[in-house]
């Protein structure tokens, strides 16, 4: 259960914000000032009525201990999800001093909880097995199957004849095409059922005239793409772990078939990334016990929040499954035992080498592979001209920041954090660099968000 005095960090309650303008209005209710008869419970709940633009307050409540991560209810008509009511009652609460003290929550409040538990629990009851989601024909996948990959081995062997006339009339020619040619190209991989192709040829397309040295980008790109092809072409003959690395690289969907692990799991970082039709949350999980890192995706239509939401610095008793693949990082959440909690729990950290030798070593297994999860031990940010890097304070080693991290506000929060003086940093190390995403100060104190 999540008690009533364990409250929340102010950055944990903004993590949930699916824009910044719904923080600064989230930040504005956070205060006494609109709230009535707020209240909290040991179950997890927290709710108040706060005074709108209408005669009648807007009654707002906030489920905390959904094992997803927080439900939200509101009567103001906002389409953002959570509303800021919600943000500036979670706001409120996580202050503490009183302002919404332990309660009996109110019928209306009540009803909508206990109506939204049941669902959840007959969602889950559902989903278990031996439920009718099992029984679809398996012949029929098989068929299905089989279509599918005959349609992805057209258009991986088209792929290469579009690779070989680039590279025969010379890259130079890249930048007189333009973009449409390769749009074209990534319509006919989506026509094939290789989402993962079509998505390498746009960021490929998009390469020719990107800046001083192009040519070298393009060219790594398109030998990353070609051995793409190559694998699929050829996964016959690959070990089983590489070869289910392929079948997911090219876009092919599979299920989290690993065996079930349970853990204490922290949550390092949590982010969005969007474009016009999508919205993909990474959140990285650590395992106190099985000192390891696992990613969970979930998507959303465009405008609309995935689920979970799981802000940084809570921890949560779990189970999750891997999917296949060689040093694959993503699994699936499953089973949860007790709803998300703050904790002080920080990951074990590394140096700046150990790091660049973990990325090397994940390469051998997905060489397509565009960073791993790491945490930094003892680092001090320090600029490099006109970069920064984050520098060993026992070393004489340092890793680069990627460039996109030098353009975030999360670099000046890392450098107030610091200080000059050493901290712990959670990050993604890649080819481009090191991406911050979550620090700690070197004595007590909670994460900090970077991203």
């Amino acid at each position: 259960m999540t008690q009533q005095g364990v409250r929340w960090t102010v950055d944990q309650v903004l993590a949930l914000a699916p824009d910044a303008a719904s923080r600064r209005a989230g930040g504005k209710l956070g205060t006494a000032g609109p709230w009535s008869e707020a209240g909290s419970s040991d179950e997890g709940a927290v709710w108040g009525l706060c005074k709108g633009s209408g005669s009648e307050p807007y009654q707002t409540v906030v489920d905390i201990a959904d094992m997803s991560g927080p439900a939200y209810k509101c009567g103001c008509p906002s389409l953002k999800f959570p509303c800021k009511h919600a943000l500036g009652l979670l706001l409120l609460w996580a202050g503490g001093d009183g302002v919404v003290p332990g309660a009996t929550a109110p019928e209306w409040a009540e009803r909508w909880i206990a109506g939204r538990r049941e669902r959840a629990a007959e969602k889950r009851t559902a989903g278990s097995p031996g439920s009718a989601a099992g029984t679809a024909d398996p012949e029929a996948a098989r068929r299905r199957a089989e279509q599918r990959a005959g349609r992805i081995t057209a258009g991986a062997t088209e792929l290469e004849q579009r690779l070989t006339d680039l590279l025969r009339g010379g890259l130079a020619g890249a930048e007189r095409t333009g973009y449409e040619l390769w749009e074209e190209t990534a319509a006919r991989m989506v026509d094939a059922q290789a989402s993962g192709l079509a998505s390498r040829v746009r960021e490929l397309g998009a390469i020719p005239s990107s800046g001083p040295g192009w040519p070298v980008r393009l060219l790594e790109e398109c030998s990353l793409l070609h051995l793409l092809d190559q694998g699929w072409l050829r996964r016959e003959q690959l070990p089983d772990g590489l070869a289910a690395t392929v079948r997911a690289r090219v876009g092919l969907s599979a299920s989290a078939d690993g065996p079930a692990v349970r853990d204490r799991w922290l949550v390092l970082a949590q982010y969005d990334t969007a474009d016009t039709r999508l919205t993909t949350r990474r959140i990285w999980l650590y395992g106190a016990e099985t000192d390891r890192a696992v990613l969970l995706l979930s998507y959303g239509a465009a405008g609309r929040a995935p689920e979970p939401a799981l802000p940084v610095g809570l921890a949560l008793d779990a189970e999750v499954s891997a999917y296949p693949g060689a040093g694959q990082q993503r699994a699936a959440l499953g089973r949860q035992f007790e709803p998300p909690t703050p904790t002080e729990l920080r990951p074990k950290g590394m140096t700046t080498s150990q790091a660049a030798g973990r990325y090397g070593e994940a390469l051998r297994d997905d060489p397509w592979l565009e960073s791993v999860p790491v945490t930094l031990d003892q680092v001090v940010p320090v600029p490099d001209g006109d970069h920064w890097q984050l520098a060993d304070a026992d070393g004489d080693t340092a890793l680069p920041l990627a460039p996109a991290a030098g353009n975030r506000a999360g670099l000046w929060r890392l450098v107030a954090l610091s200080g000059g003086a050493p901290v712990k940093v959670f990050g993604e190390c890649g080819h481009r660099g090191f991406t911050p995403l979550t620090a700690w100060p070197a004595g007590p104190g909670p994460a900090v968000p970077l991203c």
